[in-house]
């Protein structure tokens, strides 16, 4: 979608488009046409954001801790056993807390004693986009029961959207010289521009829980990285002759 202004003047005028020092004056002597132009990218994210986490139980703040402290430690092993590096595995939040009652009403009175208190973890772990299937895996099956939100994005946030501006200032151009001709005139230089760069679109998300113990092994989930669209918007101000 292209908005564009039109600012070709044959009499004086009172127009000054201005970025920190620099001030262009439009008059007689400096005719200019003003675009509003923008366009977008789209691309595969290279970068994944894991969320995991887990929930574990107890019949005292004791022993939760401990059940807490063993699924703990053997998420962060399992994912650093396989190479993922120990400083992209960032902590979220973590929690030891009694169970309120009810959390308790579907369960039986043995199921209930033994859930007195409840211990909470959750990471963040930063992978190439084609390893986070992997990563959630290997996760999940160190017990890590809460856990599947995933953020893509790119490892250099400023490429796809410095594309774009390209893209929305070479439309810009276009649009200013299909005017200047129908004003009988010739587009000279780049005055002035400035873009904005527009939110991606939403990112999904997925939640996993645990599986249940299976006999056969059990494969890592079909997950693929998303196409993430950036778009710009360039206002840029053209001389005309």
């Amino acid at each position: 979608m292209i908005r564009f202004r039109v600012a070709a003047f044959a009499a004086l005028a009172a127009l000054a488009v201005s970025s920190g020092a620099q001030s262009i004056q439009v008059n007689k002597e400096n005719r200019t046409i003003a675009i509003t132009a923008t366009d977008k990218v789209v691309a595969i994210a290279d970068q994944a954001t894991l969320h995991i986490g887990f929930i574990a139980y107890g019949p005292d703040s004791n022993t939760a801790y401990a059940n807490g402290s063993r699924v703990s430690n053997a998420i962060v092993k399992a994912l650093t056993d396989a190479g993922i590096p120990k400083e992209t595995i960032q902590s979220e939040n973590q929690q030891i807390a009694p169970v309120q009652n009810y959390q308790l009403d579907k369960l039986t009175e043995a199921q209930k004693a033994q859930r007195q208190f409840q211990v909470s973890q959750s990471w963040t772990v930063k992978t190439q986009a084609n390893d986070a299937a992997k990563a959630l895996d290997l996760a999940v099956k160190a017990g890590a029961n809460q856990s599947g939100q995933i953020e893509w994005g790119f490892k250099d946030e400023n490429a796809p959207e410095a594309e774009a501006a390209a893209k929305a200032l070479k439309r810009a151009r276009t649009q200013a010289e299909q005017m200047a001709t129908s004003l009988n005139a010739r587009l000279g230089s780049l005055l002035y521009a400035s873009n904005q760069v527009e939110a991606s679109v939403p990112r999904p998300m997925m939640r996993a829980m645990a599986a249940a113990p299976m006999m056969e092994k059990v494969q890592p989930l079909a997950i693929n990285p998303r196409e993430i669209e950036k778009s710009a918007t360039v206002y840029a101000v053209f001389a005309i002759e």
